[in-house]
């Protein structure tokens, strides 16, 4: 019983946690969007600002089920350790894209460092696909949407010089 109640603890700690970075993402994010960001010449395909809060937080949920399935492997794993080191960077990565794009309104360096991101994520998905082919999977629509997100960055960063 001890155990199941352990599980179901880690199961929203590490939800918690991935929701907690979009949380500090949103508050760089949110005051630019309808200053800053709407005045910003987009590049095609851009979504509608709307879009992405409900995108980035079934992204996080993901990222959450992923890190528990990993996590509950047995942390005493060294490579269910790597793994869930390898996450929190690619966390805190995530976590300076909002704060390099939208807080210091600087896309250059918002561009090379969602480079290094999707290394980092990709990175992530190795070290778990190692651990469990399930929670590599689930972070496979993040790294997707990054790679959108790297175009538009990239774009956002070519229409404003």
């Amino acid at each position: 019983m001890a155990s199941a109640y352990i599980r179901v603890i880690q199961f929203f700690t590490a939800i918690a946690i991935c929701l907690l970075a979009g949380l500090i993402g949103s508050v760089f994010t949110t005051p630019a969007i309808p200053t800053w960001y709407a005045a910003l010449a987009k590049p095609a395909l851009n979504p509608p600002a709307w879009v992405f809060g409900p995108v980035w937080t079934v992204l996080f949920i993901l990222m959450g089920i992923a890190l528990y399935i990993v996590w509950s492997k047995g942390w005493g794993q060294k490579k269910v350790q790597v793994a869930m080191a390898i996450f929190a960077v690619q966390l805190i990565l995530n976590v300076l894209w909002s704060y390099l794009f939208f807080e210091l309104q600087a896309p250059f360096f918002a561009l090379l460092e969602i480079v290094l991101l999707w290394i980092a994520i990709l990175m992530t998905v190795g070290a778990f696909y190692r651990v469990s082919v399930p929670a590599a999977a689930l972070l496979v629509p993040y790294l997707l949407w990054v790679s959108f997100a790297a175009y538009l960055t990239y774009g956002i960063y070519a229409l404003n010089p």
